[in-house]
């Protein structure tokens, strides 16, 4: 995990997705259109939340979030997710 220059705010988090499956239980390669989108991933940043709830989740964290939820950013060639902490939808 990659130390990143960025302070999310209010109780948004910067989450680095992990990489989709590239073969499956079977040995069958999955070709790149036919990939899933990853749902889950690594809290790399967390912003101090809001003045009526703190923010749950801390730096290292795996979580599972929404297949649609989130903005995505690129930084330092890095793929990266932000999204509400309300978007999250389980620590694994």
């Amino acid at each position: 995990m990659a130390k990143v220059n960025i302070k999310p705010l209010a109780d948004r988090v910067l989450i680095e997705p992990l990489q989709a499956e590239t073969k499956t239980a079977s040995g069958i390669i999955i070709p790149d259109n036919a990939k899933e989108k990853p749902q889950k991933g690594n809290v790399v940043a967390v912003g101090p939340g809001t003045k009526d709830e703190k923010v749950t989740l801390k730096v290292g964290d795996t979580v599972l979030y929404g297949k649609y939820a989130g903005t995505e950013l690129k930084l330092d060639g890095i793929d990266y997710l932000m999204m509400r902490e309300s978007d999250i939808l389980a620590i694994v």
